[in-house]
């Protein structure tokens, strides 16, 4: 078992985050999806497939979980990780789940000897496929320097973010301001746009100025100014899980997100309209619906 790597988890995401590791690690990779076709291409690359969650954690001594929610990652965890699991094995969860639930999660393992380590992934498809995403960590950091290595085989950026679920939090966080700010950037485009001014040039002007960000650069211009919101992508669904974590943590310490809240609407509004499997941008459908002909 000693020096393997399991791989949970085939997706969007975890077939690029697992192909880097792979490559770069120099170790051997055990991977597990249900779909066949990612898990067949890993293969081909030079993985070792396995036939269950508990198959690779048996045969592992650190397993990467790449699961698209909690739900997943709940499943996972009590179909095969925690019987499974042995003294010093680490389990790491590249996926964004409430803050809670990774807790509980890390106080069972721990009682077995292991490690629940939280390192959710943020950026892009393509930062995954290149190795350059950003990595928020909850550990201590005795964890962190012995698992960052690993991680910087497909992460740019890892940053410790504090102990067990404060990884989870940051992330949370991140994608409650990334969501508000590609609504604004909707609204900015639809007015513009009724207001004589082409969409394209205003978010390129805007990214000159102190409006700038990765979401206008990534969400503005290569998904609602191209009118891209492909299936296979961060949909709206996924958005709202996302959101809900934030809500409820804005709950939990007494605060009134109103802005969040407001957003929880439009999402729910643009999922009732058929879109919750759609790149979760398409909200600016929601909001100018004569932007986007059918």
């Amino acid at each position: 078992m000693s020096g393997l790597i399991g791989f949970i988890g085939l997706g969007v995401m975890g077939e690029p985050i697992c192909r880097n590791l792979l490559r770069k690690s120099g170790r051997t990779v055990l991977a597990f999806d249900l779909a066949t076709d990612p898990l067949a291409r890993i293969v081909a690359d030079g993985a070792t497939a396995a036939k269950s969650v508990g198959d690779v954690v048996g045969g592992s001594e650190i397993i990467f979980l790449c699961l698209p929610s909690a739900k997943h990652v709940l499943s996972a965890f009590e179909g095969g990780i925690l019987r499974s699991i042995k003294r010093g094995q680490t389990v790491i969860d590249l996926g964004t789940s409430e803050v809670g639930m990774t807790r509980e999660f890390a106080r069972q393992l721990a009682e077995t000897g292991a490690l629940w380590i939280d390192a959710p992934i943020a950026r892009t498809r393509q930062a995954a496929q290149d190795g350059t995403l950003s990595v928020m960590v909850g550990a201590t950091p005795e964890q962190f320097g012995k698992v960052e290595p690993l991680i910087r085989h497909f992460a740019t950026d890892v940053t410790l973010c504090g102990g067990t679920g404060a990884g989870q939090v940051t992330k949370i966080l991140n994608n409650m301001v990334l969501f508000e700010t590609v609504n604004a950037l909707a609204e900015a485009v639809a007015i513009a746009k009724h207001s004589g001014v082409e969409p394209k040039l205003l978010l390129e002007t805007l990214s000159k100025g102190s409006a700038d960000s990765f979401a206008l650069r990534n969400h503005g211009m290569k998904a609602i100014i191209a009118k891209e919101f492909p299936l296979r992508a961060f949909s709206t669904e996924y958005a709202m899980k996302d959101l809900s974590y934030a809500l409820a943590l804005g709950d939990q310490a007494g605060l009134n997100l109103r802005g969040a809240a407001l957003l929880r609407t439009i999402f729910e509004e643009t999922i009732d309209k058929g879109m919750g499997d759609a790149y979760f941008p398409v909200i600016a459908k929601l909001i100018d619906p004569s932007g986007f002909p059918q």
